[in-house]
């Protein structure tokens, strides 16, 4: 499927009308679109501008609350919970992190619990946040879809449930680990849909366990059906699946149970079509100096990674990388050329913007 090259500029500048039109304050939604952008920047197209059209079927069923103020409603020196008023997820995180930065830059280490949100976008966003004022950031979230099936069962129980590290390096890139706890993201899915690509195998499984690869099936396996699902990361219990089922609900247990977010099967019986979707999100901040005082944690990040990277690839043309280089790369590339949007996408965004009002300006 053909793509067309926008500048990110612009693309920030499209999010930015969108959520202007729905009565989004002009704070909450530079925050947005700025998440929004970097997370396309970065190569992570299923949580960038893709998700609008879903942000406006929450928003036009009155889930999402647009005049939403993220606020604290319980502090200690080394904690916070916070309330994200029903609103947007990226506001309510980027404040989150950033407080508990701030908190773990005077404490050592500072950890902050979000409830009442929506999705956030990409949890590698804002663990990367903490390698530029030189801590470690980790971050988990609960999450609204069930599409992902538990080892041995035979209906999705569980969402993607997404984990981010990150932590500062010198000379090497920041280190970020941003995956999630399936074998794939679900909105992944959604992106191979839009470009109309095969989907690799073990992605996605049917209700009998089969393996499926038309990506159109795929998508409607994990957004319209009731039985099959993502796997998993691992894939099948002979393959450790029940690895990737345990890292999920710990993901949930910090994300969702630290702040009092419900288990979306369990919340599903009785939510309505109007309300908020409730997640939560847990958001942990440390200063590398608050356990060595020869302040050479950096020092030994760039020694490991420099390591990694002098390893001999077993193919030469595709060398050894860390978690975090791809997306440097990526970004590079895409300052430089563009982002890349599908026609597919473009013409989603168009009708987004035709049912709010908002200026369509993402023509080629």
């Amino acid at each position: 499927m053909a793509s067309i090259r926008i500048p990110a500029d612009r693309v920030r500048a499209q999010i930015t009308a969108i959520l202007e039109s729905w009565g989004i304050p002009a704070d909450i939604r530079d925050i947005t679109a700025e998440v929004m952008v970097a997370t396309d920047l970065s190569g992570v197209d299923s949580h960038g501008i893709s998700m609008l059209m879903d942000y406006d079927r929450s928003r036009s069923l009155g889930k999402i609350n647009v005049a939403a103020r993220p606020r604290v409603v319980r502090e200690t020196p080394v904690t916070a919970l916070m309330d994200a008023d029903a609103g947007m997820g990226h506001p309510a995180s980027v404040m989150g992190m950033e407080l508990a930065i701030a908190k773990a830059k005077k404490t050592g280490l500072a950890a902050v619990s979000v409830y009442n949100s929506h999705h956030f976008g990409a949890a590698g966003y804002y663990a990367a946040m903490a390698p530029k004022h030189g801590l470690v950031g980790m971050v988990t979230s609960a999450t609204r879809t069930i599409a992902v099936v538990p080892t041995r069962a035979a209906i999705p129980m569980l969402g993607t449930n997404p984990f981010a590290f990150a932590a500062p390096a010198g000379h090497n890139h920041d280190f970020l680990l941003d995956m999630a706890t399936s074998t794939v993201a679900s909105n992944k899915v959604k992106v191979y849909d839009l470009h109309n690509k095969k989907l690799p195998p073990g992605w996605v499984m049917d209700a009998d366990g089969t393996v499926v690869e038309d990506s159109a099936t795929g998508f409607d396996i994990i957004y319209n059906r009731d039985q099959g699902g993502l796997t998993p990361l691992g894939g099948i219990e002979a393959m450790s699946s029940y690895k990737g089922y345990g890292l999920g609900l710990m993901v949930h247990i910090l994300g969702g149970g630290l702040s009092g977010a419900p288990f979306s099967p369990i919340r599903n019986r009785t939510q309505k079509p109007n309300d908020p979707d409730r997640l939560g999100h847990f958001f942990l901040a440390m200063d590398p100096a608050a356990f060595r005082q020869d302040g050479g944690f950096v020092d030994d990040m760039d020694a490991v990674i420099d390591e990694l990277h002098n390893t001999p690839p077993a193919n030469p043309a595709r060398p050894v990388l860390v978690p975090g280089d791809p997306e440097a790369a990526t970004r590079a590339e895409r300052l430089r050329d563009g982002i890349p949007l599908p026609e597919t996408l473009l013409a989603k965004l168009r009708a987004v913007c035709e049912g709010c009002g908002a200026p369509y300006i993402l023509e080629g």
